[in-house]
């Protein structure tokens, strides 16, 4: 019978349980989603396999639960970027705020979720799931254009986070060697580009 390593057997579930998606977080980063599996995440922690499999039943349900994990995480954290403060309560200074959070998520391990959710068949209810929770994301971003009185707020959030998507992927590091020159790739003007691109996509005239 395992160590239990906890004041209870349940607190020593949800210890192994936080564990193995700490483990399979750092395997998806450095390794990509083909090296993740139940097995590997166990090795990882030294847990046997067939231990593994009482938390996870596959490649795609490690992939579900590691969602399940984060992009609530930054969806909260989102919320409280573009949240109006005594520093800068526009609109545009929080719009900043929230492109700033997002693209951080690029330099997260959370991140490789999002090729890896593009490389592996997830089932159609984990894929649904998966939809609700982006949805999430943007969310924070739309609520705001809707109190300042957008027009069709969802969709032009959803069209905002296509250019966050764009920045992101000229900030990771085998971008450059993709992009032809005299495009930006110090990070820092990466940012302050698609900040500035974002903002003036949101930009609203008084009716």
């Amino acid at each position: 019978m395992p160590r239990i390593s906890a004041a209870t057997v349940a607190d020593h579930r949800a210890n192994q349980h936080a564990a193995l998606l700490e483990a399979a977080r750092e395997i998806l980063a450095a390794e990509g989603v083909h090296a993740l599996t139940p097995a590997a995440v166990g090795a990882r922690i030294g847990l046997a396999r067939s231990s593994v499999y009482r938390y996870f039943a596959s490649t795609a349900d490690i992939l579900a639960q590691l969602v399940e994990d984060a992009f609530p995480r930054w969806s909260a954290r989102l919320r409280a970027a573009i949240a109006p403060d005594d520093l800068d309560s526009s609109l545009p200074g929080r719009i900043r705020a929230y492109g700033r959070a997002a693209l951080d998520f690029v330099g997260s391990p959370d991140y490789a979720l999002i090729p890896a959710l593009q490389a592996i068949g997830l089932p159609g209810e984990c894929r649904v799931r998966v939809d609700e929770l982006h949805g999430a994301l943007i969310a924070p971003l739309a609520d705001a254009l809707r109190e300042a009185g957008a027009d069709h707020p969802a969709l032009r959030a959803e069209l905002a986070w296509g250019v966050l998507r764009a920045g992101a992927r000229r900030l990771m590091p085998e971008a450059a060697a993709h992009i032809p020159e005299p495009a930006a790739t110090d990070p820092d003007d990466i940012i302050e580009i698609t900040l500035d691109v974002l903002t003036r996509a949101l930009h609203m005239t008084s009716p």
